[in-house]
């Protein structure tokens, strides 16, 4: 009984379940967004919609760890954030577990997707968005794709997590594509694609090592930190831009929360922070933050309107 116990703990530690909240939080955001623009609940798309983004992601995890196997074990610098989950790296379990996990988790994913696209019936769009976001997360790292070694994969990510996410959670509630979903998710994209450098960091040699060329091995890292510094910065100066356009401003307010930390994390970062091995796990942690936590404070924000009786479009 501890044995299998064991085992599946270390089944569940090699799909890093914790990450998978990123996603219900971001489809989420979609959802307060459409509700707040005067859209009314749609529960079963809601929770069918939900399945098809976890099992997607999760899918993704699975998928990564079996396909970055190669690049993990050359990496002599994992941390918490980067590195894989080191369950196959360990021999914990085979690598066939992780593809095993890979196809049965897709197969979740493709049936929630049909049955968002042909019980509930959103909209037309419904399952092409879907189906793009699955089909640009499984080609992340699995071949023939492998968008992560050809400069790719920090935008297909940036595309897909942040931007996709809360598009599908609007579109499956109300039924179309509107201006201001496109809007909030221009900063969330911004801060995604900058973490993903900041995780970068540590991978390099291991990823350059196997053949995996990310942006970081691309450009080397102090081009990378200052492409960090940059795409961090536009996050905020789109602000205005973005008001001016018909993001409501209590919410471009919310979204400026992070600035003064984003400020503080950028000097790190060009300060030379990208090359000291004890603040690879910071510089990422911190990035997270400013992701996760602007995404939150737009829901809030939306939700505050909402309460106030106010239309976010």
């Amino acid at each position: 009984m501890a044995e299998w116990l064991d085992a599946w703990l270390t089944f569940i530690r090699l799909g890093r379940p914790h990450f998978l909240a990123g996603g219900v939080l971001l489809y989420g955001l979609g959802v307060i967004t459409a509700l707040c623009a005067g859209t009314s609940l749609n529960l079963p798309a809601l929770l069918w919609g939900q399945v098809a983004v976890t099992a997607t992601q999760w899918m993704t995890h699975y998928s990564n760890e079996y396909f970055d196997l190669p690049a993990d074990r050359m990496n002599p610098t994992p941390t918490r954030w980067a590195g894989g989950s080191r369950v196959l790296v360990e021999g914990r379990l085979s690598p066939h577990v992780a593809l095993l996990a890979t196809g049965a988790l897709g197969s979740v994913a493709l049936t929630a997707m049909m049955v968002v696209a042909f019980r509930t019936r959103p909209g037309p769009l419904a399952l092409p968005l879907l189906l793009t976001a699955f089909s640009l997360a499984l080609g992340y790292s699995a071949p023939p794709l492998r968008l992560h070694s050809r400069g790719l994969g920090e935008a297909t990510v940036a595309f897909v997590v942040p931007g996709l996410t809360p598009l599908v959670g609007y579109y499956l509630q109300a039924g179309r594509l509107d201006r201001l979903p496109l809007l909030m998710v221009v900063p969330l994209c911004c801060l995604q694609f900058a973490m993903l450098l900041a995780i970068e960091f540590p991978d390099a040699v291991g990823d350059a090592l196997a053949g995996k060329r990310t942006l970081v091995v691309r450009l080397g890292g102090a081009r990378a930190a200052r492409l960090y510094g940059m795409v961090v910065l536009l996050a905020y100066a789109s602000l205005p831009l973005l008001v001016r356009l018909g993001l409501p401003p209590p919410v471009a307010l919310a979204a400026a929360w992070g600035a003064p930390l984003a400020l503080w994390q950028v000097r790190r970062v060009l300060g030379g922070a990208w090359s000291a091995p004890q603040r690879w796990d910071s510089l990422a942690l911190w990035s997270i933050v400013l992701l996760m936590g602007t995404a939150v404070a737009e829901g809030v924000a939306a939700l505050w309107l909402l309460g106030r009786g106010l239309s976010c479009s």
